[in-house]
C-alpha cells in the first residue's frame, strides 16, 4: 500500500482536552454560551452535502473547520479518513470527543480558530467547512488558512446557507457582511486551482437542529492541482 503521507509535515499530536484554546476569547464565549443553551444543539447526522460530495473521493487526511458537535469527523472517520477536527467552543468539543469515543474511533481535536491553530501547510486531501462562521479581517486570513491547508491533488469543500450573504443586517446584531461566503474564498483562486462544483442545490437537511429550516445550499468544491 502506498503512504500518502509520506513527505508531509506531521499534524500536530492534539486532542482534547488542549494544553489551550488558540483564538478570540469573545468568540470562543460566544459560541460556548450558544452551546450550553441547548443539550445538543445539531441533529447528530453528518452534513448531507459532505456526503454527497466526499462519498467519491478516496480517503486520506481530512480537516473539519467548525466540527461543531462531531458529526461530520465521526462520518469521516468512519469513512476512512484521518481526521483533525477544528473548532472555537470548548462546550462543543467536548461533546464531539464524547461522540468520537463512543464511536471508538480515533479523531484529532483542535481547540483553535482557523486562522491561528498553525496547522502545517498543504497537508490535507480534503477541507471541509460545513456552515461555518469564519469572520473577515482585512488581510482575508481565514479565506487564505482554507487554501493553504489544501494538498496538491486534496479538494476543498465549502458548503453554505444561499442567500444569506446578501441579506441586512439583524437587529440581534448579526450582519453578513462580518462573516466570510464561499464566493469570496472562490475570488482567491488562482491557476493552481480547478472548480469543481459552485452551485446551489436543494439542501439535504438532517432532521432537527438549528439552522434546519435553511432549504438551499450553495456549495463550492475545487481541487487543488498543484
Amino acid at each position: 500500500m502506498t503512504d500518502t503521507n509520506a513527505g508531509r509535515p506531521p499534524l500536530p499530536d492534539v486532542s482534547f482536552p488542549a494544553d489551550g484554546y488558540v483564538g478570540d476569547p469573545a468568540v470562543r464565549a460566544e459560541w460556548d454560551d450558544r452551546y450550553t443553551e441547548r443539550q445538543q444543539l445539531w441533529s447528530g447526522r453528518p452534513n448531507g452535502a459532505l456526503v454527497t460530495e466526499a462519498a467519491g473521493l478516496t480517503p486520506g487526511r481530512a480537516l473539519d473547520v467548525g466540527c461543531g458537535e462531531g458529526a461530520d469527523a465521526v462520518w469521516l472517520a468512519r469513512s476512512g479518513w484521518d481526521v483533525t477536527a477544528l473548532e472555537v467552543s470548548g462546550v462543543a468539543l467536548e461533546r464531539a470527543a464524547e461522540h468520537g469515543r463512543d464511536a471508538g474511533l480515533t479523531i484529532r481535536w483542535v481547540h483553535a480558530a482557523l486562522s491561528e491553530a498553525a496547522l502545517p501547510p498543504a497537508s490535507f486531501d480534503l477541507v471541509s467547512a460545513q456552515y461555518p462562521a469564519l469572520l473577515r479581517t482585512p488581510d482575508a486570513a481565514a479565506e487564505r488558512a482554507l487554501l493553504a491547508a489544501v494538498a496538491p491533488g486534496g479538494v476543498l469543500l465549502l458548503v453554505h446557507h444561499a442567500g444569506m450573504e446578501n441579506q441586512q443586517a439583524h437587529d440581534s446584531g448579526f450582519d453578513p457582511a462580518d462573516y466570510v461566503w464561499p464566493s469570496m474564498v472562490a475570488a482567491l483562486f488562482d491557476d493552481d486551482w480547478e472548480v469543481e462544483v459552485d452551485e446551489q442545490r436543494p439542501r439535504v437537511a438532517p432532521e432537527g437542529g438549528a439552522g434546519a429550516h435553511h432549504t438551499d445550499d450553495v456549495v463550492l468544491r475545487a481541487r487543488r492541482l498543484r
